[in-house]
């Protein structure tokens, strides 16, 4: 999947503000160049640190709102693993989901930007909150028609995405669900983890359909999971 052509509108508005604030300024010219004299002289030695406090403020704000959401997701995974006996996984939040989510759904699906997934007997369900989780949605496994890996473009560069069929009232769409890293510094789960979540998820499917007799999903051939010691090998 490639999300380039959500980012086209977005380009464009870039584009328009851009020329917007250029021709602001070559109109406003005159103004400007009367404006500068008046402006009280900053020496080179006073603006260095002015910029690079006014950049620390910055980063440490980014680092602060960034712990404070890793901490409220671990929060509300530690609630999940006390109430339910399946896996909790962190799901990141992005545009085609919640697109995809609110076609499925008929209404919007109020995530947060790091949301939690419970894997169980039961099905998939998504949760947002932190200490005190609230169920954002819900599929039972006999909704889910299949499930794989797949990837798509974030930003610059290829994340692997696991992507969740579900069927329902006559739709069927597919959710493109990124696994979140749970720790500071990384953004997706990737390699041999994320393979072992999407099997995991593939075996709770399987065997919930084969307890309600109703029609198993083709099988596939099994992930491969390509280590170092592998790839030290072929070369």
């Amino acid at each position: 999947m490639n999300t380039a052509e959500h980012r086209l509108p977005l380009t464009w508005l870039v584009a328009v503000l851009t020329v917007l604030v250029v021709g602001g300024l070559v109109a406003a010219a005159p103004q400007v160049e009367r404006l500068v004299p008046r402006l009280p002289e900053v020496s080179g030695r006073a603006a260095t640190p002015m910029f690079l406090a006014a950049v620390a403020a910055l980063v440490v704000v980014a680092l602060v709102v960034r712990l404070g959401s890793l901490a409220r997701c671990r929060a509300r995974r530690r609630a999940l693993e006390h109430s339910f006996a399946g896996s909790v996984e962190c799901g990141l939040r992005h545009r085609e989901l919640d697109a995809t989510l609110g076609e499925l759904l008929g209404r919007r699906v109020p995530l947060s930007n790091r949301f939690s997934i419970v894997a169980d007997d039961e099905g998939l369900s998504l949760w947002s909150g932190g200490r005190r989780p609230r169920r954002t949605a819900q599929f039972a496994w006999r909704e889910v028609r299949n499930i794989r890996a797949d990837e798509m473009i974030a930003g610059s560069r290829p994340v692997p995405i696991v992507v969740v069929r579900v069927r329902r009232d006559g739709a069927s769409i597919a959710l493109p669900i990124i696994l979140a890293a749970e720790r500071p510094g990384a953004f997706a789960v990737t390699d041999a983890p994320f393979y072992a979540i999407v099997r995991s998820w593939k075996a709770l499917h399987r065997s919930a359909l084969e307890r309600e007799g109703l029609e198993l999903p083709p099988l596939t051939a099994p992930i491969p999971v390509i280590t170092r010691e592998m790839l030290a090998a072929a070369r």
